[in-house]
């Protein structure tokens, strides 16, 4: 049965923490940014790599407004970045978040359980003050803990790059969430590691019987902070008659791992329109959707004709609406997608739409074979 509240049960353990970046794990950054920059229009904002003093590996720092996405590939074959890419393919490694007191955050979340990945760093150099600490998340994943207000560069190692316009503004301002898929009855697990650890709250919940098809089904919990800045729904697979879209995801993952990422928009409709104008591919809806979605009866802004004709979903709750779309899959994995979300006053996750979106990437799994 679903299950949402505005309320926060959780403790504030952080002073503003946010979303700082993603890590991306990739086997060619250089490719791997053109397809960033062209598509959703990013900028390079950082580099580091040979020319920077860092022999082993190289990373590009992007910037699109306030979301920053950082792509590493390893330049030997027996760095352990390759082996994570031979396990898991390109994807997500860090989530990492931002706060103001990085020692204490890292402190804290040691103690109430937290697992070390890499112990807490201070660096001062010409640059200023940066400090990071990394925790270890689900799979092979971690959670990065940074300060670099006062460090006149990304981080050490990195130089930045000259400011550029970027070829097109899609309207992309920040992360609005992450979502990570896990095996099953490890939800519960996740959910109750990020409410000791972090102090966050579970706010949303669904089972079973809320998405599922005649084959499949998942569960779902999403936690979030005081401020609301971060939301990390958790994803696990239910019992089904056949293989489920999650535990498609886990094998070719290969174990747990992001499973997808929300931009938030400040204009979804000239969003969706750059996207698809620059060539990415989106989830085709059920034909009945917006016949459906007539029913309802939602008082949009938006002009309906617009928000049919892009294929955007829409969705409301007592404090408004939101509209959203997912793409396919990045990579030839069936792992790692895109969530564009407009938030017209709802701080949900489009629940209504959820069985759509369950049936529309079932439909795509069916045609891979692997239903």
């Amino acid at each position: 049965m679903a299950y949402f509240t505005s309320e926060f049960k959780g403790v504030d353990y952080f002073e503003d923490i946010d979303f700082h970046h993603l890590e991306f794990y990739v086997g060619n950054a250089k490719q791997s940014k053109e397809f960033y920059k062209k598509i959703f229009g990013f900028t390079e904002y950082a580099y580091s790599g040979p020319e920077t003093g860092v022999k082993d590996k190289v990373s590009y720092v992007l910037k699109k407004n306030n979301v920053f996405f950082v792509l590493t590939s390893p330049l030997k074959s027996n760095h352990p970045i390759s082996s994570w890419l031979k396990k898991h393919g390109d994807g997500v490694y860090d989530v990492s978040f931002k706060v103001k007191s990085v020692r204490d955050a890292f402190e804290g979340c040691l103690r109430r359980g937290g697992i070390l990945a890499d112990d807490f760093k201070h660096i001062n150099d010409k640059n200023g003050s940066f400090t990071k600490a990394s925790l270890k998340s689900y799979g092979d994943c971690i959670h990065s803990i940074i300060n670099n207000d006062d460090y006149n560069s990304w981080a050490p190692g990195f130089i930045l790059k000259n400011k550029q316009t970027p070829a097109n503004d899609t309207k992309i301002d920040l992360i609005d969430h992450v979502v990570v898929n896990v095996e099953l009855d490890k939800m519960d697990f996740w959910k109750d590691y990020y409410e000791k650890v972090f102090g966050f709250f579970a706010f949303v919940r669904f089972d079973e019987t809320d998405i599922s098809t005649k084959y499949s089904a998942l569960k779902s919990v999403v936690v979030r902070s005081a401020n609301w800045k971060v939301k990390l729904p958790i994803n696990e697979p239910a019992e089904g008659l056949k293989k489920s879209q999650i535990e498609e995801y886990l094998d070719f993952n290969e174990g747990p791992g992001v499973q997808h990422i929300a931009l938030l928009s400040t204009n979804i409709l000239e969003t969706i329109k750059s996207l698809r104008e620059n060539g990415l591919e989106f989830l085709k809806l059920p034909d009945t959707y917006y016949e459906l979605l007539a029913k309802k009866k939602i008082i949009i802004k938006e002009d309906i004709k617009i928000i049919k004709d892009l294929g955007i979903l829409i969705d409301n709750d007592e404090e408004g609406y939101l509209l959203q779309l997912f793409t396919q899959p990045l990579q030839d994995r069936p792992t790692l997608f895109i969530e564009i979300i407009q938030r017209r006053g709802s701080k949900g996750f489009g629940q209504g739409n959820f069985q759509s979106l369950f049936e529309s990437i079932e439909l795509e799994q069916s045609r891979r074979g692997n239903l």
